[in-house]
């Protein structure tokens, strides 16, 4: 990771004023925002024999490693520009992620409940995983979640993504105009018609039409769209989220930041506790993605913004996701 005033521009050349290596991917912050929120988690994956280290730092974080292989192949690299201000640019290389693995069978994935995926693996993998996820020799339907970072290409959004088999679809801002430029027509609707009422940012409410537009295609039906808006909070599209059972789109405001000291993967912390949150009301309260309210869906998004909020004060990746005790510490009474 490179410290740097600016995000470099194009034909220019700048200095950084200091440089870092840190454990990260989208799979691995992930998986330790899951352990870090209190969730029995496992990462699937693949590293070069230069990335063990990060293997063993994430067997620290309680994250079940067992699954990673490490093949002849360089690990995966991000390189990131992180600015003063927090903000961050990043290049992925590919590497290990990309190498060709065995094809998951059913009891590959039989002792989970929740599968997560983003996009930095190779997509026939994703579409696997998916496909098996719901499949009826299953003993239960496994609940999925999808992170579309970095962004499929149109043809697998609109023509090779099974979208019936997602059950949570996991986005920020410019990832949900990148969906719907996909497809070649959307219908018009906007945020009324599903229910967003209250005192609401004007960016967040230009989101919620992109994702009001989004969930009137015929693909995404039945998926749950969650939103992140940064430090806005987060817009969640839940097709269970009123008395009535008709869909609505929820705000949840930003929490209150002391300092932003580095943004990297407060994404994937995010993503990290909704995963978190989601089986333990299941566990707890026999809460499944069907059966979630209003009230439900609320506390446990407001409990991903502040675990987010306390990420980016702290300078890092995952080293820098608070433990669950923190953010429930944090948390008014009420929340």
């Amino acid at each position: 990771m490179f410290a740097v005033k600016d995000i470099v521009r194009p034909g220019e050349t700048i200095s950084s004023a200091s440089l870092s290596r840190r454990a990260g991917g989208k799979g691995a912050n992930q998986a330790a925002a899951v352990a870090k929120a209190g969730g029995s988690v496992a990462l699937i994956g693949a590293i070069g024999h230069d990335g063990a280290w990060v293997k063993d730092q994430l067997k620290n974080f309680n994250v079940d490693v067992g699954a990673i292989e490490i093949l002849d192949e360089s690990t995966g690299r991000a390189i990131i520009q992180l600015t003063e201000s927090g903000e961050n640019s990043i290049i992925l290389y590919k590497g290990a992620n990309y190498a060709s693995l065995p094809s998951p069978t059913i009891l590959d994935l039989a002792p989970y409940s929740h599968l997560l995926l983003q996009n930095e693996i190779p997509f026939d993998a994703t579409l696997s995983y998916l496909s098996l996820s719901k499949s009826p020799s299953l003993k239960r339907s496994i609940t999925t979640l999808y992170n579309p970072s970095p962004m499929p290409t149109p043809a697998q959004i609109s023509n090779e993504m099974k979208w019936t088999h997602v059950d949570w679809l996991v986005v920020n801002q410019i990832e949900v105009q990148q969906l719907l430029n996909a497809f070649p027509y959307s219908p018009t609707a906007s945020a009324a018609e599903f229910g967003l009422t209250g005192n609401v940012p004007e960016s967040a409410l230009r989101s919620s039409a992109l994702i009001s537009r989004l969930a009137s295609q015929p693909s995404f039906e039945n998926v749950n769209i969650v939103c992140t808006l940064g430090s806005l909070g987060v817009l969640a599209r839940f097709s269970s989220a009123t008395d009535d059972g008709h869909t609505q789109i929820i705000y949840e405001p930003g929490t209150q930041i002391k300092e932003v000291k580095d943004t990297t993967g407060a994404g994937d912390c995010w993503t990290g506790y909704l995963v978190a949150g989601l089986m333990e009301l299941e566990v707890k309260s026999a809460l499944t993605t069907n059966n979630l309210d209003e009230a439900v869906v609320r506390r446990l998004l407001r409990k991903c913004n502040q675990a987010a909020g306390m990420c980016v004060e702290k300078s890092g990746a995952m080293e820098s996701f608070p433990e669950n005790e923190e953010v429930v510490a944090t948390l008014p009474a009420s929340a």
